[in-house]
Order: C-alpha cells, then sequence, then structure tokens
C-alpha cells in the first residue's frame, strides 16, 4: 500500500484527535458533581484525582519509550482499551475506594495516551515531505480538539438535561455515553493508523521492550543539554496545577452561584460547548499570534491572561460573569497549547519525539494532582472562589519560564533541536511492510510514525 501524503497523514490525525476528544467533553462539565453525587467531598475528589497523577508520573516515561520503540500503535491501542475499562467501572463506581481506581486507570491510560498520536502525526508528515510545516496540522489539531470538546459538552448538558434513565442518575448518562463513544474510537484507531513496523514477532517485541530504557534515557539527556528545553517543561509544572481552577473547581463555583448542582450540571452542556468552540477559535489564531509577537512572547502572555480570567471566574457575581470569564479563559487555552507544544516539537527530532512529549505531560500531571489536593483542601476551609485565586496567580507567574526560548530565537537558535534528526524518518506504511531499503539508523522494531484533570491537557 502507497505511502500516506501529508494531506492524508493529517485528515487522519484530525479524525483521531476527534474522536479521542470528544468523550472528554462529555466528561469535563459533570465529573466532579457526579463524585459529589456520590458523596464525596472536594478533598477526597483531589485525592481520587492524585491516584491519577501518582500513575501517571510513575509510568508516563516508560511508556514513552514503549511508544518509541514498540510502535505508536499498539500503545495507542492498549490506551484506549484502559480507558474503555476505566469509563465502564466509573458508570457504576459508587465508593470512595473504587473511585480512585477509576482514576488510577485514567492514570494509566493518559500515561499511555500522552504523546504518541501528536508523534505518528509530525514525523508521518516529515516523512512524506521533510520541508512540511507540521505547526499548522498543530493548529488544526487544536480547532478540531476544541471543536470535538463543544459538540461532547452540549451532548453532555442534553443527556443531564433530558433526566434520569433506568438505574442511570442524570449526571452519569454522560459516562454511559463515553463507554459507547469509546468503542467507536477503538475500531477508527485500527482502521486509520498506519506505521512501518520493520520487524515483527515475540523475538521483535522483546527487543522493543528492551529498547524503551535507552529511548527514556535518550530523551532525558536531551533535557539536560537543552536549558529552553527545561524552562518549556517548568511551565507544565504551573499549568498543570492551575488548571484545576476551571477543570474540577468551575462546575462547583457555578453551582454554588446557582445553588443547584443538577442544574448547574445542565448549564454546563452547553457553556462548556462555547468555551470548546472559543478554544477552536483561539487555536486557529495561533500562527497569527506567531506573527504578530513570535510564539515565546505570545505564549508568555497568554500566561497571565488566563490567570487573570480565572480571577473573573472568582470574583465576577451572578452566572453570566462566571461563564463569561470561563469562556475567556479557553479561547486563551486554545491558543496556548499550540503555541507550547510547537516551541517543543522545535527542541528535538529523532526516535525521542514522544518520550520528550510526554516528559511535558508528565510533569503536569503530578502537578494537577498536587493543585487538586491543595486547592480542593483550600476550596472546603475557605471557599471555592479563595482556591481559584490561589490557581490564578500559580497560572500566571509561570510566564518568565518562556525567556529562554524567546532569547533562543532571537540568536536565531530555535528550530534547531537538540538531537539530530533520523537520517531516515519512518514512513506511514502498514505493518508488516517491508522497511525502506538501505534506511541507516532504524533501530530494530523501530515504529514509524503524540494532551494535561479530566483530560484538557495537553491535551
Amino acid at each position: 500500500m502507497a505511502t500516506l501524503s501529508v494531506r492524508q497523514v493529517r485528515h487522519r490525525y484530525l479524525i483521531l484527535l476527534g474522536l479521542r476528544w470528544l468523550p472528554v467533553g462529555l466528561l469535563v462539565p459533570v465529573f466532579v458533581l457526579l463524585m459529589q453525587e456520590r458523596g464525596l467531598t472536594l478533598t477526597e475528589i483531589g485525592m481520587a484525582f492524585a491516584a491519577q497523577g501518582v500513575l501517571v508520573l510513575a509510568l508516563e516515561l516508560p511508556t514513552a519509550g514503549l511508544a518509541d520503540a514498540v510502535g505508536r500503535r499498539p500503545v495507542l491501542v492498549l490506551a484506549a482499551v484502559v480507558n474503555l475499562v476505566s469509563m465502564a467501572l466509573f458508570v457504576v463506581a459508587d465508593s470512595f475506594a473504587l473511585l480512585v481506581a477509576v482514576w488510577a486507570l485514567q492514570g494509566v491510560y493518559r500515561a499511555l495516551d500522552s504523546g504518541p498520536l501528536e508523534s505518528w502525526f509530525v514525523d508521518s508528515t516529515l516523512a512524506a515531505d521533510p520541508d512540511a510545516e507540521y505547526e499548522r496540522g498543530l493548529s488544526q489539531g487544536g480547532t478540531a480538539l476544541g471543536v470535538a470538546m463543544a459538540v461532547g459538552a452540549l451532548l453532555s448538558g442534553a443527556l443531564v438535561a433530558f433526566g434520569p434513565v433506568g438505574p442511570f442518575t442524570a449526571l452519569t448518562m454522560p459516562i454511559v455515553a463515553i463507554v459507547v463513544l469509546q468503542v467507536v474510537g477503538l475500531v477508527a484507531l485500527l482502521a486509520l493508523m498506519r506505521e512501518r513496523r520493520p520487524t515483527a514477532g515475540s523475538s521483535a517485541l522483546r527487543e522493543s521492550i528492551a529498547e524503551a530504557p535507552r529511548m527514556v534515557g535518550q530523551a532525558m539527556g536531551l533535557v539536560r543539554r537543552s536549558r529552553v528545553l527545561l524552562a518549556l517543561l517548568s511551565v507544565e509544572l504551573f499549568w498543570g496545577f492551575g488548571m484545576v481552577t476551571f477543570e474540577a473547581l468551575l462546575p462547583v463555583r457555578l453551582a454554588e452561584v446557582l445553588g443547584d448542582s443538577d442544574r448547574a450540571g445542565a448549564l454546563l452542556g452547553p457553556a462548556t460547548m462555547v468555551a470548546w468552540l472559543a478554544n477552536a477559535g483561539g487555536a486557529a489564531a495561533t500562527p497569527l499570534l506567531t506573527r504578530w509577537l513570535g510564539a515565546a512572547p505570545a505564549a508568555a502572555l497568554l500566561r497571565i491572561a488566563q490567570g487573570v480570567t480565572v480571577v473573573g471566574m472568582a470574583l465576577l457575581a451572578g452566572p453570566v460573569g462566571v461563564l463569561i470569564a470561563f469562556v475567556v479563559c479557553y479561547v486563551v487555552h486554545g491558543a496556548s497549547n499550540p503555541l507550547h507544544m510547537g516551541l517543543v516539537h522545535r527542541q528535538v527530532d529523532g526516535p525521542y519525539r514522544t518520550s520528550v512529549v510526554s516528559l511535558n505531560s508528565m510533569v503536569a500531571m503530578p502537578a494537577g494532582a498536587a493543585g487538586g489536593i491543595v486547592l480542593g483542601l483550600v476550596a472546603d476551609r475557605a471557599g471555592v472562589s479563595v482556591a481559584m485565586l490561589a490557581g490564578a496567580v500559580v497560572l500566571a507567574i509561570a510566564a518568565p519560564l518562556y525567556l529562554p526560548a524567546w532569547r533562543a530565537s532571537r540568536d536565531g537558535s530555535v528550530g534547531t533541536p537538540t538531537a539530530a534528526a533520523s537520517p531516515a524518518p519512518p514512513a506511514t506504511q502498514p505493518e508488516g511492510s517491508a522497511p525502506v531499503s538501505g534506511a541507516p539508523g532504524v533501530p530494530p522494531a523501530r515504529a514509524g510514525d503524540p494532551t494535561t484533570g479530566a483530560g484538557t491537557a495537553r491535551r
């Protein structure tokens, strides 16, 4: 079968990305309210989220190295299966212990899922055309993500408003829909994602697994050698902590303003739809921001702007003011993601891309877990608004960490990867097809060619 073109790679990437984030759109408006409905306090919810962060911290790099060694497709298939099990358990989980298990499985899923799809897209694009500008696809991916989240959020609100069905409460209905969508996404992944795997069989699998630690070590070496990359990864510590404000605390803040959790859940559906459409618009504006300000200065200003929007969510009176601030926050979020990830990708090339992308995600997840616990505790003791103000400060103070990337761009060194590109980028051929003849530097069983609370991450 012929190698995929740049356009085909981009279209498949956008379809798979949309199917990956559509279920998250259903989840975001209701997951905190659902756990409160099942008897958990905000502190306990933060502790449950911490299980996800701990598992991501433990597994992010090993699974990234596995994806770089074994192949992106099999790792993504495994991730989809784990996510399906997690969401099926969430449908029936009615105790703290079971909900911790749900988010622990989400941690395994996020570790497996973080990076392979984006890395497959970038490397496959470069394999089809070494001069292709993959930033355009990343920007379009941000738009597709926003649209998928918007559609999911609208569907989530409609399901909650529709009310309970049989044994399922109104807030559980979106989770049931997620289980169905996960099956659809898994089928699409198997049908659309291609990669060349030079060797196959049990011996190749063992060799690939043995190769994974070396991939991780090389990625860590890149970070140690690059001050720019280290600063970019540090941004994720603040971003991951602060995102708790608009992912987990906003539904509680809205319920507080309205005085009714079910009404807040129903309203959050269309509100989150608008927010994610705004997110898509922000992502679409990324090329314009880059031309006007440069990627690093624009990313820094957006960190401050996002903190300001969270202050608005915390202090504005009435549901209209809170939701306007929420929508503007997602405009900023949509523009921030492609800028940040473009800067990260420009610092690495070759076979360690997934490992570096996963490093970026890895630092966000435990930071998000810490944010869930700390801000949840603050919210329980001092109020949701105080917790959101604290998170807003954390978001804004990450801005100076983009200075090394800005200085490097002025010196003309941005865009020069910290590792040389592989002499023969992986082709996008079906599994089992023959490797490119004479391609040096391609390790055995290398696959050809991947975001942070509930999944906004990066994302």
